[in-house]
């Protein structure tokens, strides 16, 4: 982890460098997360590093340990899917939205996100992917002018990152997601509601299934949701 400078939303940038630790393989499930070693690594005080650990917790990233202390949660595929089905209605409403208010601003701006996209898969940066993915959407989320579906999105993010972050680290050949992402680029530049909806639910759909396969796979298992709340 790198040394972090002292800034307004120091908290989010600690959560955000212990997810991307989590999400890169680097502290895996079961591991005990060091409050004194965090805050030392990343050169902050503990109250941030404190704050950080507390928001992943009640995200579900992490739990307590037995004794005292926190460790990284064990991955739930129940809690999972039940994500994604959620993530396809809210994501399908997003791309629908912007295609009837800003397709102009797709067809301008959406194919430099697609090529970041491209260049972050092949350059194999598991982090760069992630972020990548998460601009197109976050892009997708703005274009529909709904202020309620980011803020909808942001505990789904969350958990969204580390279970592809737990894929990708496992993939010899990372799923290439980013014709799918064209696609809906596409129909909401043409200002296809209907399209660019159905595209949008089918490609969070088809993520679902591939990274349940894998999880399943890897040995993850279902637990009772409510450890995730």
């Amino acid at each position: 982890m790198k040394i972090l400078e002292t800034q307004p939303k120091l908290v989010e940038q600690v959560h955000k460098a212990i997810l991307e630790e989590i999400s890169g393989g680097r502290l895996r499930p079961g591991s005990r997360i060091i409050q004194e070693q965090i805050a030392k690594e990343l050169g902050v005080s503990r109250q941030p590093v404190q704050q950080a650990l507390a928001l992943l917790r009640n995200q579900g990233v992490l739990r307590d340990a037995p004794g005292r202390g926190l460790l990284v949660a064990p991955l739930d595929v129940r809690y999972v899917r039940n994500m994604y089905d959620m993530r396809a209605v809210i994501e399908g409403l997003a791309c629908r939205r912007a295609a009837e208010l800003n397709a102009k601003q797709a067809k301008a701006k959406g194919p430099a996100l697609i090529r970041a996209g491209r260049k972050a898969v092949a350059a194999g940066s598991y982090n760069e992917m992630i972020a990548a993915d998460m601009a197109f959407h976050h892009f997708i989320y703005a274009m529909s002018e709904n202020p309620f579906v980011a803020p909808a999105m942001e505990a789904h993010w969350t958990n969204t990152q580390r279970v592809m972050g737990e894929v990708l680290t496992n993939e010899e050949q990372p799923r290439n997601v980013w014709g799918q992402h064209e696609a809906i680029l596409e129909a909401i530049a043409a200002g296809d509601a209907q399209k660019a909806e159905e595209l949008g639910r089918q490609h969070i759909s088809q993520a679902a299934d591939f990274m349940i396969a894998r999880l399943q796979e890897s040995g993850a298992t279902t637990e009772d949701d409510s450890i995730t709340a």
